[in-house]
Parts: C-alpha cells; sequence; structure tokens
C-alpha cells in the first residue's frame, strides 16, 4: 500500500491561485499582449482556474487556449501503453505575444519541452513563461524552470505528486505518494 500524505491542504489552495494570480497581474498588467495556455490535461484545470480567478479580480478579454501535446512528447512510440490525446483549443496565433504556459508539476522538464514545440505551430511569440502549481525541485533532466510556481516540493525519485481539483476529485489539495519498497 503506497504512503500517502497532504502537503498543501484545501485551506491554503485558494490561498497560492490568488498569489499567483497577483503576480501575473504585477508582471503582465492588463494583459493586452498576453495569453493564457494551459497544456492538457492538469495545466487546463489549473490554467482554468486561474482564468477565473483573473476574471473576478477584473482581468478578462486576453486570449485563452488548451494544448495538448500528446504527439510531440518524445516518449510518444515507447509508451507502455496507449496514449489518449486530448483536444487542442487555441484559435488564435501567439506571434508576438506574451505566453503563459500553465502546467501543474514540473519534473522532468519533458512535458514543457513537448508544449514548447508544439507551440511552434501557432505562431512565433514575443516571449514565454512557465506557471506551475508544483515545481518537483532537483529531478530535473532538461534546463527548464518555472517563472511562477505555487509549490516547491523536493521529492525521492520513488514518490509521485498529484495535484486534485474539487471539480474532479471532490477536494482541493496536493497529495504526495510514497511507493513501498519492493
Amino acid at each position: 500500500m503506497p504512503d500517502q500524505r497532504i502537503i498543501h491542504a484545501p485551506e491554503r489552495f485558494a490561498l497560492t491561485i490568488e498569489r499567483l494570480c497577483r503576480h501575473l497581474i504585477e508582471e503582465h498588467g492588463d494583459f493586452s499582449n498576453t495569453c493564457l495556455i494551459g497544456i492538457q490535461t492538469g495545466g487546463v484545470e489549473l490554467a482554468d482556474r486561474l482564468r477565473l480567478r483573473l476574471a473576478e479580480m477584473g482581468i478578462t478579454g486576453f486570449k485563452y487556449g488548451k494544448l495538448d501535446i500528446t504527439f510531440y512528447r518524445d516518449d510518444f512510440r515507447t509508451a507502455k501503453g496507449p496514449l489518449t490525446p486530448q483536444t487542442t483549443e487555441i484559435d488564435f496565433l501567439v506571434e508576438d505575444k506574451r505566453v503563459i504556459l500553465v502546467d501543474d508539476v514540473l519534473y522532468s522538464g519533458r512535458t514543457t519541452l513537448s508544449a514548447l514545440t508544439a507551440l511552434n505551430h501557432f505562431g512565433r511569440p514575443a516571449q514565454v513563461e512557465l506557471l506551475v502549481m508544483v515545481d518537483r525541485r532537483f529531478r530535473r533532466t532538461l534546463p527548464i524552470r518555472a517563472n511562477y510556481r505555487g509549490l516547491s516540493v523536493d521529492t525521492l525519485h520513488d514518490e509521485y505528486v498529484d495535484v486534485q481539483w474539487a471539480e474532479t476529485h471532490g477536494v482541493d489539495q496536493i497529495i504526495l505518494t510514497r511507493q513501498p519498497a519492493q
């Protein structure tokens, strides 16, 4: 049985979303030349939440999209099972825009690399930034870092970070799971 513990409880979750939004507003102002793009699937859940909170704070009208990276993954042909692609919903060009890529967990950096490759089909952005809910430090295999992070976590190789959302899991929280030694 895996060992699980809550590392970010529901009461702090909303505060983290709030802090990320305020940081984005500080850096991007009215978002007039900024677009927010969630990486399917976990990044979309975070991007949706950020978009909702930004709207409550009076920031609306910016471009928003969802990016599927399934066919851009470097392990696409070597995956242990069938991969299920999601939809890409980007009906605008990112040409000369400031793009905020959003993902739930930054681990090795490979998802971000795949997203950057996929993003090329939508133009050449002026700038790309990365926002993540959880940055798993010390396990990066590529030179990628988050510009905005909700939480930094030092993890072991046999640990897994799961961001859970009220919409899909019934509660907003982050769980750290450690697989038992075999």
